[in-house]
């Protein structure tokens, strides 16, 4: 056994924090098959409840398939409800990963909505 074992990474925490009528979502963690359904499950719960959400990804530093996955199923979600998804800050690496999956022209233009939130983070995109 290890002296000094090497910690493992934050699965995934998502924090909602409701402001007047938009919800954001601050989200730390990786996106993997193994938090795939919280994330989804949580995502949609609160699509249901509102008309505006931002998620902001700057503590999110892997998303696998299954994450991707969820994620366009929470996009698809919140445009049949007419919910407004917007997506901040996202690491170079995620932003790859989209243009990589064939998804950039899907979240560009939540990417570009997202950006103009950074200050209400109070953070900037890598």
């Amino acid at each position: 056994m290890a002296s000094n074992p090497v910690p493992r990474p934050v699965e995934l925490r998502l924090e909602p924090e409701k402001r007047d009528s938009d919800t954001f979502v601050r989200a730390t963690g990786r996106i993997t098959s193994s938090t795939a359904a919280t994330f989804e499950n949580t995502l949609r719960d609160l699509v249901s409840n509102n008309k505006r959400i931002v998620l902001d990804l700057t503590g999110v530093d892997y998303i696998d398939s299954s994450g991707l996955g969820s994620l366009v199923a929470v996009y698809m979600h919140a445009s049949r409800t007419k919910c407004e998804l917007e997506l901040a800050n996202a690491k170079t690496r995620i932003r790859d990963l989209f243009s990589r999956s064939g998804l950039a022209s899907v979240f560009s233009k939540v990417q570009e909505a997202g950006e103009h939130h950074d200050e209400l983070f109070g953070m900037t995109p890598n």
